[in-house]
């Protein structure tokens, strides 16, 4: 009687399974209970595997999956700095180009007078242009970091109202951002979103400033000069990092 029982109940259950997925054809319908009772123990004990393999192969897909689009978002965050590095560059080429094409000619007898009064005008300008170019050469062909701080550092102090200067706080507080000197790197960037609202290198000092703040434990203000980029700078790849730091406040 329990083992007829238990047979009616394995043929309810498999009666509402049999259309989720195939299992082997088997005759439940003849030979004595206890064969019948085996076969379908045999049935069920069949699907429950299939399941049960179907159910791993949704797992390890879902992994992937997962691992995919974190390696997507990965790799679209670093094309984004790749592209804000290039139009760095190029900014900082068209400002070349124009100094350049900005310097009136020195002729012959200029350059007599220009020496004779102890080199001024024209020369001073290519002073700080060589100058200039040279703490960012440090940076950008030579990696020399270490070098290039005091390099910016004395430029900074020679050319204070040099068309390079924002250029040259920026660069000086990145480069002390990546010693981990807060402070340093702070008053740099302060410097640049003060004194150069115009600055192309605004919005993302205004980030980095606002890290700054949070690794010396200034989490408010912090918060404060991310949502200024994001206002500020709606569409831009450093509202979108602001937008992320925000996140984990």
């Amino acid at each position: 009687m329990i083992k007829r029982t238990f047979a009616l109940s394995l043929l309810s259950v498999y009666g509402a399974a049999i259309f989720a997925a195939p299992a082997p054809v088997a005759d439940v319908t003849s030979g004595s209970n206890d064969q019948r009772i085996e076969a379908l123990e045999r049935m069920f004990a069949t699907r429950t595997e299939a399941q049960h393999r179907l159910q791993q192969q949704l797992d390890t897909m879902q992994s992937e999956v997962n691992e995919l689009r974190g390696s997507i978002e990965l790799h679209n965050y670093q094309l984004e700095r790749i592209l804000d590095r290039q139009r760095e560059l190029y900014a900082e080429i068209d400002k070349r180009m124009s100094g350049v094409m900005n310097t009136p000619p020195v002729t012959p007898a200029a350059a007599s007078n220009s020496a004779q009064q102890g080199g001024s005008g024209a020369v001073l300008s290519e002073n700080e242009n060589e100058a200039y170019d040279k703490a960012v050469n440090l940076i950008l062909k030579d990696k020399l970091y270490d070098q290039a701080i005091p390099a910016f550092q004395s430029f900074l102090q020679t050319f204070p109202n040099s068309s390079y200067a924002s250029n040259a706080h920026y660069w000086l507080g990145q480069l002390l951002f990546n010693k981990q000197d807060w402070a340093g790197a702070s008053a740099q960037f302060q410097v640049l979103v003060s004194k150069y609202p115009d600055s192309n290198k605004r919005a993302d000092a205004l980030v980095k400033l606002g890290i700054t703040e949070m690794e010396r434990s200034n989490s408010a203000r912090a918060k404060q000069l991310w949502e200024q980029v994001i206002k500020d700078f709606p569409d831009s790849p450093s509202s979108k990092e602001a937008t992320k730091r925000l996140k984990t406040l």
